[in-house]
């Protein structure tokens, strides 16, 4: 039995989207019917109706063989058979001016059943020519006064023109291709359709979308739009739910700041833990805010970026916007987007001493790169980074603060609803950690 993983070739050469594949499974049966017919019709069929005719023809040719063999001389026998030429419609010459060549074109398709009935019918056929005119069959036929020549219309041993079926075969299989083709077309719009939305779904766009098309397709439709209203739901608590919880917690740790600058003894200490706890709150807001309840907008990328290095300036953290290559504007979500290229500049300066910025604008993804001289992460453990709550043990969070781990998650989801991704590198310039913020345009 041949092994499926014998036909791995195969994959290369076939079509990848669903409407090539769909087109190739309906030419495929198409052609091959077509291919089929042609070989036991035209082969069979046109090859039988040959033979047949040909034998009407070999008794004509015995009859006059037999007329030569009862005359005594060539003289008599040519006059005995000039008065059947009309009869016959034949044309005969004894003897023959010259000597037979065998000759057959290669495309003739009943030419070899018609020289094969000729010869076991008839004997002494020393040569049957079809090639030097198409119209005409000519034997030459050995007898006992020499060769003789005949020549009659090819009319009368082949049925003719059987290019008009192979003609008709193909004009129809174009059609009805043609007509599938286009049904075809028609019955993947609502794939296609519920392809964009899906897609336009996972960058965070929500485009208008009704199912349509057939049974399945309209159930798979509901089904998508079920999930997109239940995701859509779930963000929509999750962000009301931090909400409240922010504002929950933002009132007694105000109380705590205020009562704490009222104590006349050192509680730097403690000022602290309130501002750390402050952070962790920000963090965890910013996480579980991502992109939701923004809508992507025309947005310059540069001047976000600039915007984001200016509010590092002002923290007095040494950030430099480097290598910009880019101009226009792209579909985004501004804060969003803002929003994770501070928490990346955040922590490039919290792990390093210097964070180096530069954005590139191609056709189809924007790239914000964030690098910095800090002890970066090992290629193992940059997957486990960009997990929530992550926090990578010892080297890169020695004496480094109180970070909640979610800075990089918070990109990874900005990323993930303008269809992108984060992706971790070392720095070729600075040694440290290089983080590729790239979003799809």
């Amino acid at each position: 039995m041949v092994s499926l993983m014998n036909f791995k070739w195969l994959k290369r050469y076939m079509p990848r989207s669903l409407y090539g594949r769909a087109a190739l499974i309906l030419l495929v049966p198409i052609v091959t019917i077509q291919l089929v017919v042609s070989v036991v019709f035209i082969q069979r069929f046109y090859e039988g109706v040959t033979r047949q005719m040909t034998r009407n023809v070999v008794l004509e040719l015995n009859h006059l063989l037999r007329q030569i063999e009862a005359a005594p001389n060539a003289a008599t026998a040519v006059t005995m058979i000039a008065p059947l030429q009309e009869p016959l419609a034949m044309q005969f010459r004894l003897p023959a001016p010259d000597m037979g060549q065998e000759r057959k074109a290669l495309i003739d398709l009943s030419g070899k059943a018609m020289i094969e009935t000729l010869r076991d019918g008839v004997q002494g056929i020393s040569a049957i020519d079809l090639v030097s005119d198409s119209d005409i069959v000519q034997i030459w036929i050995t007898t006992q006064f020499g060769d003789m020549d005949v020549r009659f219309s090819r009319l009368r041993v082949a049925a003719r023109n059987p290019h008009q079926l192979l003609v008709l075969m193909v004009a129809t299989g174009v059609l009805m291709t043609i007509i599938a083709i286009l049904f075809l077309r028609n019955q993947l719009r609502p794939i296609k359709r519920l392809a964009r939305a899906s897609e336009a779904f996972g960058k965070g766009r929500v485009i208008d979308y009704h199912p349509t098309g057939a049974i399945e397709v309209r159930a798979a439709g509901g089904a998508f739009l079920s999930m997109r209203s239940r995701i859509e739901r779930q963000i929509e608590q999750r962000t009301m739910m931090l909400s409240g919880v922010s504002h929950d917690l933002r009132t007694p740790l105000t109380r705590l700041k205020l009562g704490l600058s009222m104590l006349d003894e050192d509680t730097r200490d403690l000022e602290q833990d309130v501002s750390d706890m402050e952070g962790l709150l920000d963090g965890f807001l910013d996480f579980a805010r991502g992109a939701a309840g923004e809508v992507p907008v025309s947005a310059d990328p540069v001047a976000l970026v600039q915007q984001a290095v200016a509010n590092a300036h002002r923290a007095g953290k040494s950030v430099e916007l480097a290598a910009v290559t880019a101009n226009g504007e792209v579909m985004l979500r501004p804060k969003a987007v803002l929003r994770a290229v501070e928490n990346l500049i955040g922590n490039a300066v919290r792990y390093g001493n210097r964070a180096v910025v530069s954005v590139i604008l191609s056709g189809r993804t924007l790239v914000i790169s964030i690098e910095d001289d800090g002890p970066g992460i090992a290629a193992a453990d940059r997957e486990e980074a960009l997990k929530p709550f992550s926090r990578l043990e010892p080297a890169r969070n020695q004496n480094k603060g109180s970070g909640v781990g979610l800075g990089l998650s918070i990109a990874m989801d900005v990323a993930r609803a303008h269809g992108g991704v984060v992706r971790l590198g070392e720095s070729e310039t600075l040694g440290g950690l290089q983080v590729d913020l790239i979003l799809s345009r």
